[in-house]
């Protein structure tokens, strides 16, 4: 059975991730994307360029570009969009989850809906 799970990356976050790539000059990098426990909120996201992929990493691609996240983060993620922001506040990839029931001010960690 196919993985029903789903992340998308916004056109400026696959724009942004291959910016990084082509400064590193190595076009196997993909953005791995994390959930930790902690943080605030309870819960923050990781975003790490790197070239392994594990076992349990599910891929997403965009314009050329992979993202990949664990199985387990993928649980906390799923349907929501990763995007960057470039604005007064600074540059950073934030994440649109519709999972999360609450975010910090830092724009990294967040509490998770209990159903």
């Amino acid at each position: 059975m196919a993985d029903e799970r789903t992340l998308t990356i916004s056109d400026a976050a696959a724009k942004r991730v291959q910016g990084l790539i082509d400064k590193k000059g190595d076009a196997e990098l993909m953005l791995r994307v994390t959930v930790s426990g902690g943080g605030c909120s309870g819960f923050q996201y990781g975003f790490e360029l790197e070239k392994t992929r594990e076992d349990d990493d599910v891929a997403f691609e965009k314009n050329g570009i992979t993202v990949i996240t664990d199985d387990a983060s993928l649980d906390l993620l799923n349907n929501s969009e990763i995007d960057f922001v470039d604005d007064l506040m600074g540059s950073t990839f934030k994440v649109n989850n519709p999972n999360a029931e609450s975010m910090c001010g830092c724009g990294t960690s967040f509490s998770i809906k209990l159903s």
